[in-house]
């Protein structure tokens, strides 16, 4: 089994590249046709498969939202004795809140964030209360608490005002430039969303400044810097080169038409120097 470099997350021993969930729920970020490719070749079968590729690549960890259907996967994987740890988001169309996040715990997340599309739909309307109201039921729950958003004003509110958090989850592109409703509740895809190059670094800034730990998320665009292997690669160097030693990215990966949880992986341990 091959090793990646991992640092202590909120009392664990993660992986500094994380699987993302958004291809196996169908969310792709592109277009109508991709989310309904995802969907088709991420059978239940096809999720576990590649979960397993990620373990025997050194990729321990895994960031998934807490549906029914994941959360089924990840209990048939924990009794076939899977060591995978699990950052969850919450899944905005389970309601009530506290039931998800109950939902979550039971079924082995070591840690939990606030779903970013809905933080920031929250801090646009000025909803603060309600966002720290949330946290602390995930800070009932026992689990580690993140707080997930595409705008980096978010997070310098919530470091500002001492919010109770443990993690951030970034997004390096603002999607919420525009308005949107996560396309989990609405059940319609998000359209023209911004992934502007000037935002990296706005956010990169952020990560930077905190002393809490990060996970940086979209670094390849949601598969728009994904041309070559060398664009990837350049994605990934100017991540690692842009957070800090505690911190870790999650990739969403899609391995239909080549392996992309080894050359993840492989990418990973050249631009880190990392040798097992």
């Amino acid at each position: 089994m091959a090793m990646l470099p991992q640092v202590d997350f909120c009392g664990r021993s993660v992986s500094r590249l994380i699987i993302g969930g958004n291809p196996f729920s169908g969310n792709s970020h592109q277009n109508a046709q991709m989310d309904s490719e995802m969907e088709d070749f991420f059978t239940t079968a096809k999720i576990k498969e590649t979960l397993y590729q990620c373990l025997n690549n050194g990729i321990n960890t895994c960031q998934l939202r807490g549906d029914k259907h994941i959360m089924r996967i990840l209990r048939e994987m924990r009794l076939e004795g899977a060591q995978l740890n699990w950052v969850g988001q919450t899944a905005p169309e389970m309601t009530p809140f506290e039931q998800n996040v109950n939902l979550i715990k039971k079924n082995g997340a070591f840690a939990l964030y606030h779903h970013g599309t809905v933080t920031d739909d929250l801090f646009k309307r000025k909803e603060y209360g309600e966002i720290e109201r949330r946290l602390r039921v995930i800070r009932e729950s026992g689990m580690a608490v993140g707080l997930g958003s595409h705008m980096p004003e978010v997070f310098e509110y919530a470091e500002s005002h001492h919010w109770d958090v443990d993690f951030y989850m970034c997004c390096v592109h603002n999607l919420s430039k525009i308005d949107r409703v996560s396309s989990s509740i609405t059940g319609k895809l998000n359209e023209g969303e911004p992934f502007d190059d000037e935002d990296r670094p706005l956010m990169y800034a952020f990560i930077r400044s905190t002393d809490k730990p990060c996970l940086a998320f979209k670094i390849l665009g949601a598969g728009r810097h994904c041309a070559t292997s060398a664009d990837v690669e350049a994605a990934f160097g100017e991540a690692f080169a842009s957070i800090k030693p505690c911190d870790s990215v999650i990739v969403g990966m899609y391995p239909k038409d080549k392996d992309q949880v080894t050359e993840n992986a492989q990418i990973v341990r050249r631009v880190l120097n990392f040798r097992a």
